[in-house]
């Protein structure tokens, strides 16, 4: 996981760029690469030359000595600069064997071979996070592309001579560029080309096309086929393996809920040995460290503490008091780039427990983000009327994903350089997840009138790893897990400190997305003081929700109307009260 900044078009007019003009562009581009040293904080390095300019800023976890970026093909032609992690690229480098001239042991080094072979064509082969930008000196053409999900953050920007720049936070291009966008996730863009295109396509986006689908669900309790069970054990236990590469120790965070235990638990069963060469070599870290973050007494460091015991991990509970939480929010927004009110509340105790991980030397961490999308864990999911809306919702939220848990987990960590790594959003196990009956993963009644439990097939799937009331505790979602103080006193400052002519006045404040809550207009100056253009104000996405559902799901219940309240609590008569 590192950050970089692109720099193309550089030749704006007739006439070709001079040395000064370059020198002037190049320094341009360090100081915007400089604000994001923060997500590569090992090492520089810059390439430049009349028509792009390519600087990177290193956080190393494989190849850590001759793995510096960009990186050059054998041939002097190719540049590449790239953040997050190739897991395959120990079956694709076999296949270019005798073939390709490796230079370095990176994991992103593959990308130049697979471009220099197949083109523009060859994301597929991936399997990954990445972000990449890639100049072919040669053809003078460019290639940016981002994994299929969005879990690496690109933005991309023009100035005002048209040049065309693309960064790994929004941070590198506001007051530099006068026109910013998000680049979008599972996209390409080729220079010959008009704009991105996408490269990531699947049937399951699709409710007919899923395998064995219903129209509706019938009551049939418990029983579902053991086969599918044991493909969901086996296809996570997969993921989790092949994230596990690392010249660097790692960690887990571990908050008590069932995902992130689950990772934990398969996480410890293969972090003995080094796993990447399937060698007998031991790991770099002797004992697998766990991490849980939460007020004195909140539900989460109890249920994480239970969890550690049980699965055997070294265990840290991280207490943060709500003053420490309110003097962060600047600084956890500056980093998160976003003034949406569930990023805000969820990033700030994930932002201090980050700066405690690296404290102690961990660089990657394995964390359990996308479970809810894939399986429909979030508690208003048990009003999806029927199958197909309940699919087409986690549809929805996968395809949002980039723009609020994946920028969560990747931005809080990436502030004090430490790698998060999702198993659960492994291409292969998406597939598999998202391939199911969606009546084998809804909260249907169960025929003694009870209704099943959200992600039932989950937990079923890894009963045998957890202990009872860890593998079957309710969801609760980590801004309210932490300490429900922490939203509790939100709301209430935010409510004192916007007054009612203030927020009256709102859309003369803020005519792009005003705010429609007194907390979010206290976010929204916080961002507005770091990204003042309208440019990146629209790049934070502003929808309706209850729950961290989607706007389209608030049809499913005539007492969500006129809600907007990202808690799980919002769910009545669903959400129970925490320990």
């Amino acid at each position: 996981m590192c950050g970089f900044v692109g720099a193309f078009d550089l030749n704006t007019g007739s006439v070709p760029i001079d040395e000064g003009l370059r020198e002037q562009l190049r320094n341009e581009v360090l100081e915007m690469s400089k604000k994001i040293r923060h997500r590569g904080p090992d090492w520089s390095g810059v390439y430049s030359d009349n028509n792009a300019i390519l600087s990177h800023e290193r956080l190393s976890i494989v190849d850590p000595l001759s793995g510096k970026q960009p990186l050059i093909s054998d041939d002097g032609k190719i540049i590449l600069a790239a953040n997050g992690e190739i897991y395959n690229h120990q079956e694709i480098r076999k296949e270019f064997e005798r073939k390709y001239n490796f230079k370095t042991k990176s994991d992103c080094e593959v990308i130049i071979p697979l471009y220099k072979t197949y083109g523009k064509e060859f994301l597929e082969k991936l399997s990954g996070i990445f972000a990449f930008a890639l100049y072919d000196s040669e053809k003078d053409v460019y290639l940016i592309a981002r994994d299929e999900i969005g879990v690496i953050p690109l933005y991309q920007g023009w100035d005002k001579q048209g040049r065309y720049y693309v960064a790994s936070e929004l941070k590198a291009l506001e007051g530099h560029c006068v026109s910013i966008e998000e680049f979008p996730n599972g996209h390409y863009f080729y220079s010959k080309d008009e704009k991105p295109k996408r490269w990531y396509f699947r049937d399951w986006e699709k409710f007919d096309a899923v395998k064995n689908n219903p129209k509706a669900c019938d009551e049939k309790g418990d029983v579902i086929n053991p086969s599918v069970i044991d493909k969901v054990k086996n296809g996570l236990e997969a993921a989790v393996k092949a994230q596990l590469m690392s010249d660097v120790p790692y960690g887990v965070l571990l908050s008590g809920g069932l995902d992130s235990s689950i990772i934990a638990a398969i996480t410890q069963k293969f972090s003995k040995k080094r796993v990447e060469s399937d060698s007998k070599e031991s790991a770099w870290w002797p004992q697998l460290h766990s991490f849980a973050v939460g007020l004195e007494g909140s539900p989460d460091l109890i249920a994480a503490q239970k969890a550690a015991d049980y699965i055997g991990t070294v265990h840290h509970e991280v207490h943060f008091t709500i003053q420490e939480a309110l003097d962060a929010l600047p600084d956890v927004i500056y980093h998160i780039e976003t003034y949406d009110i569930t990023t805000v509340r969820a990033s700030t105790p994930m932002y201090l427990l980050a700066r405690v991980i690296k404290s102690m030397g961990i660089k990657m961490v394995l964390s359990g983000e996308g479970s809810d999308e894939l399986f429909g864990g979030y508690l208003y999911f048990h009003k999806a009327p029927n199958a197909q809306e309940f699919h087409e919702e986690l549809v929805r939220k996968m395809s949002k994903l980039h723009l609020y848990d994946c920028l969560r987990a990747n931005k809080s960590l990436m502030a004090w350089g430490v790698e998060g790594r999702v198993p659960f959003l492994d291409k292969d196990f998406i597939d598999i997840a998202m391939n199911l009956n969606p009546c084998d993963k809804m909260n249907i009644k169960l025929p003694d009138g009870k209704q099943r439990m959200e992600k039932w097939i989950l937990r079923k799937a890894f009963e045998d790893m957890l202990p009872q009331d860890i593998c079957w505790r309710q969801k609760e979602q980590f801004s309210d897990g932490v300490g429900y103080n922490w939203i509790d006193t939100l709301k209430k400052i935010t409510e004192e400190k916007i007054s009612d002519a203030e927020f009256a006045r709102r859309e003369n404040r803020f005519p792009v997305n005003p705010p429609k809550t007194k907390e979010e207009y206290y976010y929204r100056e916080i961002y507005s003081r770091f990204f003042p253009s309208d440019s990146a104000a629209k790049v934070v996405p502003h929808e309706a929700g209850v729950a961290c559902s989607t706007a389209k799901a608030l049809e499913w219940d005539a007492a969500w109307k006129n809600m907007d309240e990202p808690s799980g609590r919002a769910i009545s008569g669903v959400h129970d009260k925490a320990y």
